[in-house]
C-alpha cells in the first residue's frame, strides 16, 4: 500500500452566522478526490498536539481516507469572539459542521470526535442536528454543567472548576488581553505564581471572590456563573443536554472511564440515547480523565487495559476508525450484529462484552449498615450485611468545615498529587469524622457491575450540610482501593429547586455514586465510609444555611446516622450473579 502524504492548511476561516471569524487546521490526503471530514472543536489550541491529538492518531485517521479538521472554539487562540464556556457551542458547531460537508475535498459527510470539553461540542452541535452530522464519538464528557462539572448534586466543585479555569483557561486569556509584551509576561508570571499555590487556593472563601480570577482580571464567565443558582433553569439549560436527548438522533460511540470524572454522565449519556433507536456504543475501562495508561492510580490493571492496546487488539484510534468507516464511508465493518458494550471488570481484571447498559441480568441487593455506635473509632464496630437494622443505636461525627476530610484519588481532575484513580483509604478511614462499615471477609467473590447508591437517614444540628458516601475494596492486608464516590447536598436532596432549611429532623436521603464494575475477591471486604466533606474535590459546606461561594462563615455540625427498623440506611449495590 503506498503511504499517503498529508497536507496541511493552517488557520482556515470559518464564518459563524453573526459574522464572527472561527479558524482551523486542516489536515487532508495529498490526493484527488474527496473524503468524508472528522471534526474537533477545542478551546485549547488546535495547535498543541497534547490536546487536539492526546488519546488518539489524527493522521492515522488521514492515512485511512478521512480530512481532519481541528477548530479554536470561539474566544480561544485565533479565533475571533468573546469566550463563554459551553453556551455559544451549538450554534457554532452546527455551522463548522455544515462549512465543513461544504468543502470542495469533502464529501459531505462530517464526523465528530473529542474528548472532554471537545466532547461536549459534539453533543452540543448535535442537539441542533446539522444534516450533514453523520456520527460522533464523545469521549469522558457531561451532559449538564450541574451534573459533575461546576456541581454534583448541588455542591460547588472547586478542584475541577478552579483548575479548569485559572490552568487550561486563563493563559489564552491573557495572552489576548495584553498585547504590550511586557504587561504580558507581568501577568504571565503572576498566573504562574497562582498556579503554584493552588492548593492553598482551593480554600479560599468566599468562590465569587476567588483572589487569583479577580487581581487577573480575565475569565468573566467564572463569576458569571456563580450569579446563577442552579435552580436558575433559564440559565443553565443552555449549556445543557438532559432535556435534548429526543434530539440526539445521531450514531455515537461513548467513551469513559471508571475512575474518569464525568462517568456518570457519559453513562446517562448512552443509555438515554439508546431510547432514540440510533446505534450507539460505550467502552469504559479502568482509566481517569484522558488518562489511559494500565496503572492508575495505586493499581496496575495488565497491559491489556491500556487504551494503547485493548484487550490486546487494537488502540482508541482503532475504535475510531472502525466507527467512522461504518458511519461515513458506508463500509460493513459489522457493528450492527456485535455487542455495543464492552467494559472492563476491576479485581480480575477482564474486558466483557455486554448488549445493554445497565445489565440486564443486574439484581440490586441492599446491605444495611449495623453498629453499637462506634463506626467512626479507629477499630470501629461498622458492619455491613444483608440483614436489615431492627434495634440499633445511631452512629454521629461531628462536621468542621475548616478540618474537611481530604481527597485522595476517586473520579476526580484536579491539580496536585493523590488526585485521579484508586488510592487507599486507610488513613482516611482513621478520621472520627469517617463512618466505616464493613462486610465480613466474602466466602466467595461479587461482581460489581453498575449503579452504586446509598439510602442515608440522617439528621444534624445545621441548617443545611453535606453527606458523602464512599465504595471501597479492602484487602486481607487491610489495603482500601476507593471504586467510586458521591455526595449530597439537603438543601439540593431532591434535584435542581431548594428545599426548606433543616431543623433536626431525620431526613431520607440518596446519594448517587454513579457507577463501578468491580469483583471483590474471595478474602475482601465490601466498605462504604459515609461522611460529610471530601475536599478539594467539593466545596466543603459551612452549615450556615449559606454557601462557601458567598460566604466565609462557617461553624461545626453535628451529624448523626440512623440504621435502625424504622430507618434502615443501606447501600443498594448490582450483583451480578455468576454466569452458569
Amino acid at each position: 500500500m503506498k503511504p499517503i502524504q498529508i497536507l496541511v492548511e493552517k488557520n482556515v476561516p470559518c464564518e459563524m452566522r453573526d459574522g464572527v471569524i472561527l479558524y482551523a487546521d486542516i489536515y487532508r490526503p495529498n490526493e484527488e478526490g474527496t473524503f468524508p471530514v472528522l471534526l474537533t472543536r477545542l478551546p485549547y489550541s488546535k495547535d498543541l498536539p497534547h490536546y487536539s491529538h492526546r488519546y488518539l492518531d489524527t493522521n492515522r485517521l488521514v492515512e485511512n481516507g478521512f480530512v481532519v479538521i481541528i477548530q479554536d472554539v470561539r474566544g480561544r487562540f485565533q479565533s475571533e469572539g468573546e469566550f463563554q464556556s459551553f453556551r455559544q457551542e451549538a450554534n457554532d458547531g452546527y455551522d463548522t459542521v455544515e462549512w465543513a460537508a461544504s468543502l470542495p475535498f469533502s464529501t459531505g459527510k462530517v464526523g465528530m470526535f473529542g474528548m472532554s470539553y471537545y466532547g461536549y461540542t459534539q453533543l452540543m452541535a448535535a442537539t441542533k442536528r446539522p444534516p450533514h452530522l453523520a456520527a460522533i464519538f464523545p469521549a469522558m464528557t457531561l451532559n449538564d454543567q450541574r451534573n459533575g462539572a461546576s456541581y454534583r448534586n448541588g455542591v460547588y466543585q472547586p478542584g475541577f472548576t478552579e483548575t479548569w479555569t485559572l490552568e487550561s483557561i486563563a493563559p489564552d486569556l491573557l495572552m489576548r488581553k495584553y498585547g504590550e509584551p511586557k504587561k504580558r509576561e507581568d501577568a504571565l508570571r503572576s498566573l504562574a505564581d497562582q498556579l503554584n499555590k493552588l492548593d492553598e487556593l482551593y480554600q479560599f472563601a468566599p468562590v465569587n471572590q476567588w483572589l487569583p480570577l479577580k487581581e487577573l482580571k480575565v475569565a468573566e464567565f467564572f463569576f458569571e456563573e456563580l450569579e446563577h443558582p442552579i435552580e436558575d433553569e433559564d440559565y443553565w439549560k443552555e449549556s445543557s443536554i438532559i432535556d435534548k436527548y429526543e434530539d440526539l438522533k445521531i450514531p455515537a460511540y461513548h467513551l469513559g472511564g471508571w475512575y474518569d470524572c464525568f462517568i456518570g454522565p457519559t453513562l446517562t449519556n448512552y443509555s438515554e440515547m439508546t431510547k432514540t433507536g440510533k446505534h450507539q456504543k460505550l467502552i469504559v475501562g479502568p482509566w481517569g480523565h484522558g488518562y489511559f495508561a494500565s496503572v492508575q492510580g495505586e493499581c496496575s490493571f495488565g497491559v491489556h487495559a491500556s487504551g494503547d492496546w485493548i484487550d490486546l487488539g487494537g488502540n482508541i484510534t482503532d475504535l475510531h476508525i472502525r466507527w467512522f468507516n461504518h458511519w461515513l464511508k458506508g463500509i460493513d465493518m459489522g457493528l450492527e450484529t456485535e455487542p455495543p458494550v464492552k467494559i472492563f471488570i476491576m479485581g480480575i481484571n477482564e474486558w466483557r462484552d455486554e448488549w445493554e447498559w445497565p445489565l440486564a441480568r443486574t439484581q440490586y441487593t441492599n446491605f444495611y449498615l449495623h453498629s453499637s455506635g462506634k463506626a467512626n473509632t479507629k477499630n470501629g464496630d461498622g458492619v455491613l450485611s444483608l440483614m436489615c437494622s431492627v434495634d440499633e443505636v445511631f452512629d454521629s461525627y461531628f462536621y468542621d468545615p475548616k478540618n474537611p476530610v481530604p481527597t485522595k484519588g476517586g473520579s476526580t481532575l484536579f491539580a496536585g498529587p493523590l488526585t485521579m484513580g484508586p488510592f487507599d483509604q486507610r488513613e482516611i478511614e482513621e478520621r472520627e469524622d469517617v463512618l466505616v462499615y464493613s462486610t465480613e471477609p466474602l466466602t466467595e467473590a461479587i461482581e460489581v457491575t453498575g449503579q452504586v447508591k446509598v439510602k442515608l437517614w440522617a439528621s444534624t444540628d445545621a441548617k443545611d450540610t453535606d453527606f458523602t458516601a464512599k465504595l471501597v475494596d479492602t484487602a486481607p492486608d487491610g489495603k482500601a482501593l476507593i471504586l467510586t464516590e458521591g455526595i449530597v447536598n439537603a438543601k439540593y436532596r431532591n434535584g435542581f429547586q431548594p428545599e426548606k432549611e433543616l431543623a433536626g429532623e431525620v431526613v431520607e436521603y440518596e446519594i448517587d455514586l454513579w457507577a463501578t464494575s468491580n469483583v471483590f475477591l474471595q478474602g475482601h471486604r465490601i466498605t462504604l465510609e459515609i461522611s460529610s466533606s471530601s475536599s478539594p474535590h467539593y466545596l466543603p459546606n459551612p452549615n450556615t444555611g449559606k454557601s462557601l461561594v458567598e460566604s466565609k462563615q462557617t461553624r461545626t455540625a453535628k451529624q448523626t446516622i440512623f440504621h435502625n427498623e424504622q430507618y434502615p440506611s443501606h447501600l443498594i449495590l448490582p450483583i451480578i450473579p455468576v454466569k452458569e
